[in-house]
């Protein structure tokens, strides 16, 4: 991939002394092979909404049997993931990584296999429950890889974004030629991943050994940070799940486009979403993760609003905004929660990584129903409010000394 080769590149820059900082990366290749990973994993949760028309259309399902396929794999994978970080906490697991990848990729290749709802929605539960054994060791392993790099995390983290935004991309062209029969080839980024992690644990098996030999013993935990925390990451959750599930349709009603400014409203918020995500890790290089977090919530107050009230062209603007803003803290997050529990690094990625999403994403019901009772904008109206209360949580966050996991 050219971007993985321009990540490469951009991982080899000294800065002017010659050493390694956070303005470059360390010097371990499995940092890249992570980012690429990592994105080979998530493609899997954006499969899944972009199978279930053509589920829904091939197996005559009805809205509740389409939402249930949804459910399955984003509920069971975000609530599974803390119970995976807490083993990756007691014993380190890195075989999980090509693993839980080939599991992931296994599930939604059968997931048109099968002729039955039962087998559908077995297979793809089985594909949650790979995506979230991946990713507690996996942050464990990009943290330690890195050796405390915001911008080499922001980069493991856009690896992610990447795979889910491609997913629709390449599963609607796969499955419109050749039907939920063609599913099976759906499992090659999975095949893909699997030998990147496999690769990526191998070239950090030395840096591990180095980091147990010389590094330094972990401090305390500090719960109640990390609480307010993942209280925060909540707050921002709910905000982009809400925007990303109606800014097409408020987006077609405030400018008259229909359907294409919809679909250039949600483009819009997913590229500045990776664009946050990458100014974010080299942001909290200059001024420090917390500042930087608490800047993105407080921005994120009038860019939302921007995006309700907005009149016409000008809510395309602010969906940029109130991307980025949401997307700068989105990596920085998953580290503070591994500084603020440094003993526990595993369930803290797979608190910050899954649980928190998944509590963000009843969000989205609440939305419907008030949407249908008033308007879409007053529905979303609200949601101004909550990166605010989501400041008042991170505005007085210590900024812990970073860590590199165990």
């Amino acid at each position: 991939m050219a971007w993985n080769r321009h990540l490469v590149a951009f991982y080899r820059k000294r800065d002017r002394r010659g050493s390694l900082h956070d303005h470059g990366v360390p010097k371990n290749r499995s940092v890249p092979l992570l980012a690429v990973g990592h994105s080979c994993v998530d493609f899997y949760q954006g499969a899944v909404p972009a199978l279930v028309p053509f589920l829904v259309a091939e197996r005559s399902l009805d809205y509740a049997a389409a939402a249930g396929i949804v459910l399955a794999a984003s509920l069971l994978s975000s609530v599974v993931q803390p119970l995976f970080g807490a083993l990756t906490d007691r014993w380190p697991l890195p075989w999980l990584l090509p693993v839980s990848t080939a599991v992931a990729g296994a599930g939604i290749a059968l997931s048109g296999v099968g002729a039955s709802y039962p087998a559908a929605l077995a297979a793809v539960a089985l594909s949650g429950v790979g995506v979230a054994a991946y990713h507690p060791e996996a942050a464990r392993a990009a943290r330690r890889a890195s050796r405390g790099s915001h911008t080499a995390m922001g980069w493991f983290s856009l690896g992610g974004n990447i795979g889910f935004a491609a997913a629709p991309l390449v599963v609607t062209p796969v499955v419109a030629m050749g039907g939920l029969q063609a599913s099976p080839l759906l499992a090659l980024p999975a095949a893909a991943g699997a030998l990147l992690s496999a690769a990526a644990v191998r070239a950090d098996r030395g840096a591990s050994a180095d980091a147990a030999r010389t590094g330094p013993a972990a401090a305390a935990d500090d719960v109640r940070s990390f609480v307010r925390l993942s209280l925060a990451v909540v707050l921002r959750s709910i905000v982009f799940t809400g925007l990303s599930s109606f800014i097409a349709l408020h987006a077609a009603q405030r400018t008259g486009g229909g359907e294409t400014a919809g679909a250039v409203a949600l483009f819009i918020l997913f590229a500045g979403g990776a664009a946050g995500t990458v100014l974010g890790g080299a942001a909290a290089a200059r001024w420090g993760r917390v500042r930087c977090v608490r800047w993105s919530y407080l921005a994120a107050v009038p860019a939302v609003a921007g995006v309700v009230l907005a009149p016409g062209p000008a809510v395309f603007v602010f969906a940029a905004l109130v991307a980025v803003a949401l997307y700068i803290p989105f990596s920085l997050q998953v580290t503070l929660g591994q500084d603020y529990l440094p003993t526990r690094v595993g369930t803290a990625g797979g608190v910050t990584l899954g649980l928190t999403v998944s509590i963000g994403g009843i969000g989205g019901p609440v939305i419907g129903a008030a949407a249908d009772a008033a308007s879409l904008t007053a529905a979303l109206a609200p949601l101004a409010v909550l990166p605010a209360l989501g400041w008042l949580l991170v505005r007085g966050l210590p900024e812990p000394a970073a860590g590199s996991g165990r």
